[in-house]
């Protein structure tokens, strides 16, 4: 039974933007839609018009209009939205930006510097970068990368490769050079984006040498644009083919600059994949197809308007960091942190919160996490009147962490909790501010996304455990995937288990409230004597133990079935006692069931996780199922698996 734990007044739901998109609907439609069910309801049954009025309520800037909104909604995969139209994502994400003196760019780095970049001098900046790019001849269709941390330079790099009709990548500069390059050198770029040095805990590391490692070894490079940060700009002459960003800056004439046009379906963004299983699939997504989802959801179901203030957490190498920087094209300024969120202490990030008088947090479920395990109260200790919104993903949050949420950040503020993923660059489901907020679970589904909730049999369920499916096309769903000519990997990844039927791999429940709850991803999926368990239920439940971190659950197969065995990382001066086992037991058979209760529990020194902090079920699973873990630079702590490793002899005993 989920809790209530928030409702938007009436003065919330009719100033939000949602409100005013369903009156803009009702009028162009001819209808009375009054609520977030009934908007939804029709943007799925009416899925061409929905995205048509999307295109329209945004301001969409185009030099050649559309012909179709979508060629064939039946061909799945491979829909085509809005074809005939011609367009440029920076001009559209660059349209409040010309001559407007408010702030767009606030850096705030964990060595105390502030900076503070104007929505012109940001315009400014795209246009300068983008003619120095023309002027190094990147065309239309050319790639162009980036191993950057989350500075002000790497948004305006990404605007301005977009503004030349140019094809985006990155990763952040905490992965190692091969990590890397098995990432961006399967796309070919020409010219690559980096830094000469970042920070993390105190301490500065020096980038120069990752740097000259991935030149040397992505031939197609011609040209390395390095940002001064953090290191000395001396050391890049380590680097064949480098110059300083103010070197590379060329001038132009802003006001008569052009944006390259190009056709909706033209290629803007090259997503990784975690790559944990082997080298990072290469999801390539549309100009149109991103600019529509992401405007769709930061402008109706994050309610970002100009004034607004967002931080995230995140590093250029998670989705998140391109659904932030899209920000600039609400108008609304985003604030950008870069280095540990809790250093010097946890308060770190919570007074840049409370200084930079931020509206909208992002964060993710395992930082949610960590601060009710330290106890950390951020309302006891900032002032966070102006934070009106949360906005939480990364992976399934636990009761006591929305719980959290109201008792410890802010009894009065919406909720936001999405979940989607990088295949998408977007959310499945999300928050809105028309509807109440519930305990462990997501508001609603996504407008536009005509989503399920599936059994083994393909049949539609509610109030069970399924898998979610998205049984139409969407603009931002991939293109194809990078070097996949026949399509077959894309057809793998998405359309074997329910032919025509996108099988998304996440493990869900859609519940009474409208409400959808979200169990771990489904391939972790545990089957003890054939009965499905959603790992985050053993996670919710063991977590709560002031004795266990975190822990991690999979599945053996074992004597012709399987078993779960239980990995937990212990609070500083706890043992796994037998006491203990047989607490954690207790609490698994009595609040979940007795399927639920690990026929092994042991103590782990860490958990694999990756790059974006995930837990990492699938290495763990294929180690004691005598399986190869392919790609260990795929974790941000591959030396994690070495235990896993040494204790396979006790686990086949």
């Amino acid at each position: 039974m989920q809790k209530l734990l928030w409702t938007p007044s009436e003065k919330y739901v009719k100033e939000s933007n949602m409100y005013a998109f369903m009156q803009y609907v009702n009028d162009k439609k001819g209808l009375s839609l009054s609520d977030y069910k009934s908007l939804y309801t029709w943007s799925v049954e009416n899925i061409s018009d929905f995205w048509e009025m999307i295109f329209k309520y945004m301001g969409i800037i185009t030099s050649h209009d559309y012909t179709a909104v979508v060629d064939d909604i039946n061909k799945f995969p491979g829909a085509r939205w809005f074809t005939g139209a011609k367009l440029n994502y920076a001009e559209n994400m660059l349209k409040f930006s010309k001559g407007n003196k408010g702030d767009a760019l606030i850096f705030r780095g964990e060595n105390k510097e502030r900076r503070v970049i104007t929505h012109d001098d940001m315009y400014k900046t795209v246009l300068s970068l983008a003619q120095a790019l023309k002027n190094a001849g990147i065309a239309p269709g050319d790639t162009v990368a980036a191993y950057m941390p989350n500075l002000p330079e790497t948004i305006m790099a990404m605007l301005a490769v977009t503004a030349v009709g140019g094809i985006w990548c990155s990763c952040a500069t905490d992965i190692g050079s091969q990590a890397a390059v098995d990432r961006l050198g399967q796309v070919k770029p020409k010219v690559l984006f980096t830094v000469d040095g970042y920070y993390y805990k105190g301490k500065s590391f020096d980038v120069t040498k990752n740097a000259a490692a991935i030149r040397a070894n992505i031939p197609t490079l011609q040209k390395v644009v390095v940002t001064h940060y953090a290191g000395n700009p001396d050391d890049i002459k380590g680097i064949a083919d480098a110059c300083m960003l103010d070197d590379f800056l060329a001038p132009t004439d802003y006001d008569n600059f052009r944006f390259e046009q190009v056709e909706s379906n033209t290629p803007m963004v090259v997503m990784f994949s975690s790559g944990t299983t082997g080298k990072p699939k290469c999801m390539v997504q549309s100009v149109m197809g991103l600019l529509l989802n992401q405007l769709k959801e930061l402008v109706l179901h994050t309610d970002m308007k100009p004034g607004d203030r967002m931080l995230y957490i995140t590093t250029c190498s998670w989705m998140m960091w391109n659904w932030q920087a899209a920000t600039v094209g609400t108008g609304a300024s985003i604030v950008l942190y870069d280095g540990n969120p809790s250093y010097p202490d946890t308060s770190a990030i919570w007074k840049v919160l409370e200084e930079e008088k931020v509206t909208v947090f992002g964060l993710s479920a395992s930082y949610i996490h960590a601060l009710v395990a330290e106890g950390f109260s951020p309302k006891n200790t900032v002032n966070l009147e102006h934070l009106r919104e949360i906005s939480q993903t990364g992976s399934a949050l636990s009761e006591d962490g929305f719980d959290f949420v109201y008792r410890e950040i802010k009894s009065d503020l919406q909720f936001n909790s999405i979940a989607g993923g990088t295949d998408i660059n977007g959310c499945f489901a999300s928050g809105n501010p028309m509807s109440p907020v519930y305990s462990n679970e997501l508001q609603a589904p996504g407008l536009g996304m005509p989503i399920n909730c599936y059994d083994d049999n393909g049949k539609p369920i509610r109030g069970e455990q399924g898998e979610l499916v998205c049984e139409k096309p969407t603009p931002s769903m991939p293109l194809y995937f990078w070097n996949d000519d026949d399509g077959e990997r894309y057809m793998n990844a998405y359309f074997r288990v329910y032919p025509g039927i996108w099988h998304h791999g996440d493990y869900v429940s859609f519940n009474a409230t409208g409400g959808i709850t979200f169990y771990g991803r489904s391939d972790s999926v545990l089957k003890p004597s054939g009965v499905r368990i959603g790992t985050a239920e053993i996670y919710n439940i063991a977590e709560k133990l002031p004795e266990i971190n975190e822990s991690l659950a999979i599945g053996q197969n074992y004597h012709g079935d399987q078993r779960v065995i239980l990995f937990v990382t212990l609070a500083e001066g706890a043992e796994l006692t037998d006491e203990l086992i047989k607490t954690i037991k207790t609490q698994l058979r009595t609040k979940a069931s007795p399927r639920h209760v690990p026929a092994m529990i042991i103590a782990a020194p860490d958990i694999p996780k990756t790059l974006n902090g995930k837990k990492v079920e699938s290495a763990v699973t294929n180690i004691v199922n005598g399986r190869k873990v392919t790609n260990r630079d795929a974790l941000s702590n591959p030396e994690s698996l070495d235990f896993y490793e040494s204790i396979l002899p006790q686990l086949n005993a």
